[in-house]
């Protein structure tokens, strides 16, 4: 049985993630190591947690060692638009917090996984179906961070061993927890405010395509590639991972065939646009298919309807 530490635990991703991973694994062999105030308010009544500053090795190391940790999943980063206000921040977040995860688990010989992005790419990317293994020059000191994070990783399983393992995100909606700074953010809102009845505000034109995934989609990644057999494994860090590739019209038109009188108007935010524009439209996911068996189950329509059906039973 598993040992796992999710560090960053309390964030969009972890927040999810630390429920099915207890779900499966076991309540009492999954550690949440929290830094900013947890939410939910019943977070410590959950499971075993620890407060952990991921920049710091020190408290990393002795959450492995007190914990008997055989799997970390690192999650500590600062989101793309977030990062772009505060680079230095975004840099000492991203690439501290993975050098000290790798270092730890070269130690205590821990698995290791560490989300990598769309963000990873760049501008000189193919924009369509981009490949597995193509140009990165990202614009971003999020994306930087993402392709050292693939390359250190790689490193630390070619030199010494260590099981680094990756799949490169999309925009991730979820239903539960708020968006936190993310260029995508506005494909969580867009349900909030069409729940709510209140007309939305679109920080990006239409035409903007950008890969998408929904929350448990995700969450089925980041445990079915730890769980894949090592030996059917070409790539490590970072596998292309897709499910559905939209504009802002698509999606608001998906919601007007449940709420007709809905609004969208549009403010574009440049920055956000910018960093739309740089990455890819959509992306090949064949070898994450091919390697370890991915496969999405939720569609633009698919995730609309559950997403509706859950924001309106939690009377948000």
């Amino acid at each position: 049985m598993k040992r796992i530490l999710i560090v960053g635990s309390t964030g969009q991703i972890g927040s999810e993630l630390s429920v099915r991973l207890r779900e499966i694994y076991g309540t009492d062999n999954v550690i949440c190591g929290y830094f900013k105030p947890p939410y939910p308010e019943n977070f410590f009544e959950l499971g075993p947690t620890v407060e952990i500053d991921a920049t710091d090795v020190k408290q990393v190391y002795h959450a492995v060692r007190e914990y008997n940790v055989d799997t970390i999943y690192n999650l500590a980063a600062i989101l793309s638009a977030t990062a772009e206000k505060c680079p230095k921040l975004g840099w000492d977040v991203g690439m501290q917090s993975l050098m000290n995860c790798l270092d730890v688990a070269k130690e205590f010989n821990c698995g290791v996984f560490t989300p990598s992005s769309i963000g990873a790419f760049g501008p000189e990317t193919p924009k369509d179906k981009t490949p597995q293994d193509t140009i990165q020059r990202p614009k971003t000191i999020y994306g930087i961070t993402k392709v050292m994070g693939e390359l250190l990783s790689d490193y630390y399983f070619e030199r010494w061993g260590v099981d680094t393992r990756s799949v490169r995100f999309p925009g991730i909606i979820s239903n539960m927890t708020l968006p936190g700074g993310g260029t995508t953010d506005y494909a969580v809102e867009i349900f909030y405010n069409a729940v709510k009845g209140e007309k939305f505000t679109c920080p990006v034109k239409a035409g903007t395509f950008m890969d998408m995934m929904y929350m448990p989609d995700a969450l089925n990644a980041a445990i079915e590639i730890m769980e894949a057999d090592a030996s059917r494994l070409k790539h490590r860090n970072s596998f292309n991972v897709a499910s559905m590739s939209f504009d802002p019209e698509m999606i608001y038109n998906e919601i007007k065939k449940h709420y007709p009188n809905f609004v969208m108007e549009y403010n574009v935010d440049p920055l956000k646009q910018r960093i739309a524009d740089s990455w890819p439209n959509s992306l090949d996911d064949s070898c994450a298919r091919n390697e370890w068996d991915w496969q999405p189950k939720y569609d633009l329509s698919k995730m609309t309807v559950d997403m509706i059906d859950v924001l309106s039973k939690r009377k948000i």
